[in-house]
């Protein structure tokens, strides 16, 4: 059996970007997505780590987009997108749906040709406090982003009663479900590294409604 090490060393070149959709201080998300950094980075994947304060931007106005570019952090959403292989998003539930600042920031980018969210590989996660763990935002989540043609992992993770899960130095206080998390994670970089170093087929994403093709309502090409 190959060493655990040897196997990290021998994986081809992938990249994520991470980062949690919350603006707080101290958000549990943002613990948490820097727990899956730690993991991405151990099993041998590149992590380029960020906060949502670098994405944030003013409420998508089409008028605006018509007399000008992206705005600063839209723009700066997109280049990172474009720049990695895969996205992991850990995200707060609010009111049962995802944070409007972060479907805010996906509406500004999926304008933007060529569309970046199309086949790209992403990987949902949340922290709360509560027993269901976010759960419900990422049900909401999943939507635009595979809408946009988003390969959405189908295991997501919802960390329940987060206060207590996560620990001070940022790991998961159960052993068991700090393996299951591991896990998880290094399932989806298994994915990730086939889909682009080998490919077995392509699929193209279509959203067929009975309409014929328009740009105007084309989110992907």
């Amino acid at each position: 059996m190959v060493p655990e090490t040897t196997q990290n060393n021998h994986r081809e070149a992938i990249s994520f970007l991470i980062f949690s959709a919350s603006l707080r201080k101290d958000s549990l998300n943002t613990r948490l997505a820097k727990l899956a950094a730690k993991i991405i980075e151990k099993n041998g994947g590149k992590v380029d780590f960020a906060s949502f304060s670098d994405f944030d931007g003013p409420s998508y106005n089409q008028d605006e987009e018509a007399i000008s570019s992206l705005p600063k952090g839209p723009a700066e959403f997109l280049k990172r997108l474009n720049g990695s292989d895969a996205f992991i998003i850990a995200s707060p539930e609010y009111n049962g749906s995802m944070p409007g600042l972060l479907k805010n920031a996906i509406d500004w980018v999926s304008r933007s040709r060529p569309q970046p969210f199309n086949s790209k590989h992403a990987l949902l996660m949340s922290a709360s406090p509560s027993m269901a763990g976010g759960n419900r935002g990422l049900w909401s989540l999943r939507i635009p982003l595979e809408i946009l043609g988003a390969n959405v992992y189908p295991a997501m993770f919802s960390l329940a009663t987060a206060h207590k899960a996560l620990t001070e130095d940022g790991t998961l206080a159960d052993a068991i479900l700090g393996k299951r998390f591991e896990e998880n994670l290094v399932s989806f970089m298994d994915l990730v590294e086939a889909a682009k170093h080998y490919p077995c087929a392509k699929k193209a994403w279509v959203e067929f409604l009975g309409e014929k093709p328009d740009p105007i309502t084309e989110r992907v090409e």
